[in-house]
C-alpha cells in the first residue's frame, strides 16, 4: 500500500494536525514522568530518611539554585544562535535534558536511612540540584515550543489542552497506582520501592521525549526573535521586561497558586490519608477522581476559547475552585460531625470539594500554556523582543518556587501541629524517621484543616492572577495578534 503523501502549508511546513497535538502531549508526559514523585519527597525525607527537623530549611535552600538555574538556562537558550544540523535548537536542548532525567529523579530518592545526617543532607542537595538542572534544560525550551509550533490562537489552545492531557496522564497513573506499591500495610512509606520506581519513570520519560522530538514541526519563523539589528541580548533587561509583562505575571501568579494547592497540599493530603482517613493506599485512587472534570472539559477547550476567551474562562474557573475549597472546610469546622472511628462522611465531603476544585482547575490548566504563549507574544508586542527562553524560564522559576515553598511550608506548619513530635535524636544526634502510627487524633484533625486552608489559598492566588492581573481578554488578544502579524509581514 502506497504511503500517503504529507500535506504542506503555504510555507512548506507539514500542515498542523493531530500528530502535532499528540507529539506535544508526549513532551509533558515525559516531564511528568520525572516530576510525578516530587510530591512524595516530603514523606520520603521525613518518614524514611528522618530529616524532619531539616527538610523545610533544605527545601528552601535548593530553591536558591532554582533562582539561578531557570533564568540562566533560559537566557543561554535565547542567546544560542548556533545552527544545529539534526534538529531545532529547542529540541536539541530537550534531547540533552531527557538523557539526564533518566537518573536525575532517582538521585532524589537514594534510600540510606542509616547514613549520618551530614551525608543525608549532601545526598538531598546534590540529588535535587542534579535533577533540577536536567529538568530545566528539558522543560524551559519545551514550554517555549508552543509559540513556535503554531501562531494560530485556536491551534495554540489545542496544544495547551493536549499538554494538559499529557500532564494529567503523567500525574494520574503515578497518583493512582503508586500508593498501592510504595506504602506498606501499616501505612508507612517503603523507601526502596520509591527509589526503584523513580529509576523506571526516568526511562519512560526519556522515551516520551524522543517521540515528541521526532514528530515536532516548527512553523513560526524563529528569526523574529534573533534579529541581528537589535541590541545585544541583556538578561537584566529581559527580567525587567518580564515584570512589566502583565499577562506573564498574572499567569505566573495563577500557576503559583495552582502549585501551592497541588504540591503544598499534596504533602498534607498524604499524611491526612495516613492518619486521618487511615487508608494511605487508596489516597491516589480518590485523588484520581479529580482528573474527571479535566478530561471532560479538555475536548471542549478549543471551541470554548474561541467563543469566550482564555482569560474569561479561566477566571470563572478560579471562582469555581474557591467554592470547592470552601466545601473542604465543612468537616474540620465541625459543620459535618466527624469522630475518630467514623471519617467516612468527611471523606465524601472531601471528594465533593476536590471534584469542584478540579473542575475550576481544569478550566485554567487546559489553557494555561496557551496563555503563556500569548504572554510571549505580548512581550514582543510591547518591547519588540520575544525572549521566549527568559519569559518562560522566569515563569517556570516561580512555578518551581511554589512547588518548593508549598511543601516546605506544609511540613513546617505540620511540625508546629505535632507531626515531628515523635522524631527524637539518638545518641549520635541523628533524628529517627517519623512513625505516623504514633501521631494523635488531634494532630490528624489539624492536618486535615491545613489541607482545606492550602486549597483556599491556591484559589485566591488564581483569582488574583487571572481575574485582576492578566489583561489579555478576547478583544485585546485579537488586536495584539493583528498588529504583530502586520509587523512581521512588514
Amino acid at each position: 500500500m502506497a504511503k500517503k503523501p504529507v500535506q504542506l502549508d503555504a510555507n512548506g511546513h507539514r500542515k498542523y494536525g493531530v500528530r502535532d497535538s499528540v507529539a506535544y502531549m508526549m513532551g509533558d508526559l515525559g516531564c511528568n514522568m520525572s516530576f510525578a514523585l516530587k510530591g512524595t519527597m516530603a514523606l520520603f525525607w521525613t518518614q524514611v530518611m528522618g530529616l524532619s527537623q531539616w527538610y523545610s530549611i533544605l527545601l528552601i535552600i535548593v530553591q536558591v539554585w532554582d533562582a539561578i538555574n531557570d533564568p540562566l538556562i533560559g537566557s543561554i537558550i535565547d542567546a544560542d544562535k548556533r545552527v544545529y544540523k539534526k534538529r531545532n535548537k529547542f529540541l536539541q536542548y530537550i534531547f540533552v535534558g531527557s538523557i539526564g532525567l533518566i537518573i536525575g529523579g532517582a538521585c532524589c530518592f537514594v534510600p540510606v536511612p542509616q547514613a549520618p545526617v551530614a551525608a543525608k543532607i549532601a545526598i538531598f542537595i546534590g540529588g535535587y540540584v542534579l535533577w533540577d538542572a536536567f529538568y530545566t534544560v528539558a522543560n524551559v525550551p519545551y514550554g517555549s515550543l508552543l509559540s513556535l509550533i503554531s501562531s494560530d490562537a485556536g491551534e495554540r489552545a489545542s496544544l495547551s489542552a493536549w499538554r494538559s492531557i499529557g500532564g494529567a496522564l503523567g500525574n494520574f497513573v503515578p497518583m493512582v497506582v503508586f500508593p498501592f506499591i510504595i506504602y506498606n500495610k501499616d501505612q508507612s512509606l517503603n523507601g526502596i520501592r520509591v527509589f526503584i520506581i523513580a529509576l523506571v519513570m526516568g526511562v519512560v520519560g526519556f522515551i516520551c521525549f524522543q517521540v515528541m522530538i521526532k514528530n515536532t514541526e516548527i512553523r513560526v519563523d524563529t528569526d523574529v526573535k534573533c534579529n541581528e539589528d537589535q541590541p545585544k541580548f541583556n538578561v537584566i533587561k529581559a527580567m525587567g521586561n518580564f515584570m512589566k509583562n502583565r499577562p506573564a505575571v498574572g499567569a505566573t501568579l495563577a500557576a503559583m497558586g495552582m502549585f501551592i494547592g497541588m504540591q503544598g497540599a499534596a504533602t498534607a493530603v498524604s499524611v491526612t490519608f495516613q492518619i486521618y482517613f487511615d487508608d494511605a493506599r487508596s489516597s491516589g485512587l480518590i485523588s484520581g477522581f479529580a482528573m474527571i472534570p479535566m478530561v471532560i472539559f479538555t475536548p471542549l477547550a478549543s471551541r470554548m476559547v474561541k467563543k469566550f476567551g482564555k482569560k474569561e474562562l479561566s477566571t470563572i474557573g478560579s471562582i469555581c475552585y474557591i467554592v470547592g475549597a470552601a466545601i473542604l472546610f465543612l468537616g474540620p469546622l465541625g459543620i459535618i460531625p466527624v469522630t475518630e472511628d467514623n471519617t467516612k462522611i468527611d471523606l465524601i465531603v472531601y471528594i465533593l470539594g476536590q471534584l469542584i476544585c478540579a473542575l475550576g482547575l481544569g478550566v485554567y490548566s487546559t489553557v494555561s500554556w496557551a496563555m503563556m504563549g500569548d504572554a510571549i507574544d505580548y512581550n514582543e508586542w510591547k518591547t519588540g523582543s520575544r525572549e521566549e527562553g527568559v519569559v518562560y524560564s522566569l515563569h517556570s522559576f516561580f512555578r518551581k518556587l511554589a512547588q518548593g515553598l508549598g511543601p516546605a511550608a506544609a511540613v513546617a506548619i505540620m511540625g508546629t501541629m505535632g507531626y515531628v513530635n515523635n522524631s527524637a535524636p539518638d545518641a549520635k544526634g541523628n533524628f529517627t524517621a517519623i512513625d505516623v502510627n504514633l501521631l494523635s487524633w488531634e494532630v490528624a484533625c489539624d492536618i486535615r484543616m491545613l489541607v482545606a486552608i492550602l486549597y483556599l489559598v491556591a484559589g485566591i492566588f488564581q483569582f488574583i492572577g487571572l481575574g485582576l492581573v492578566y489583561n489579555l481578554d478576547k478583544k485585546t488578544l485579537a488586536k495584539m495578534n493583528e498588529e504583530l502579524e502586520a509587523r512581521r509581514e512588514k
